[in-house]
């Protein structure tokens, strides 16, 4: 599975792909920056849809993983993140693709362990689980992370099933 996942922003939106093979094994395949000119509000927006469009077509992900919006410094703020995720979410769904929304507490728990830890050790975890030769940006690092997260998820939500289903054979 290709996993391609989204640090939301109204100027930096980051974004990393990664391979998840299902036995635990993810793989560094791409990540970086969209840079967002300062302009006016609904043209951020359409740099953010069209690049994720293109991030979409280029390295064809099988699933989105988005981190939601926290309440930020201030109301503005968080709304004009909010948009910056819908523009992304939008970008997905136009190609059939799901998306899965974590939260920041989320994010750092499946990737650090914990989840109030900062952004220096996010980074660190990403660039050791991915086995990276150098930091990437901060807003990419992040992106990563929200897609190791999602891997995280699939990968114990199928231990599950697994469970289940041998669980359900053995009452039968």
């Amino acid at each position: 599975m290709r996993i391609l996942g989204i640090d939301p922003g109204s100027r930096v939106s980051g974004f990393g792909v990664i391979n998840c093979d299902g036995r635990g094994k993810l793989g560094y395949h791409a990540s970086g920056c969209i840079r967002i000119p300062a302009t006016d509000l609904p043209a951020r927006l359409k740099v953010i849809f069209d690049g994720i469009t293109e991030l979409i077509q280029l390295h064809q992900p099988d699933v989105v993983a988005i981190e939601k919006v926290f309440m930020a410094r201030n109301a503005d703020s968080a709304l004009k993140l909010g948009q910056a995720r819908g523009a992304a979410i939008c970008a997905a769904t136009q190609h059939d693709l799901p998306v899965s929304e974590y939260t920041a507490l989320q994010i750092k728990q499946a990737t650090v362990g914990r989840g109030h830890a900062g952004k220096d050790q996010v980074t660190h975890m990403v660039v050791a689980l991915l086995g990276l030769s150098a930091a990437p940006q901060v807003d990419a690092a992040d992106a990563l992370a929200c897609a190791i997260c999602h891997g995280h998820h699939q990968q114990g939500q199928a231990k599950r099933e697994q469970a289940m289903s041998l669980n359900a054979g053995q009452q039968s």
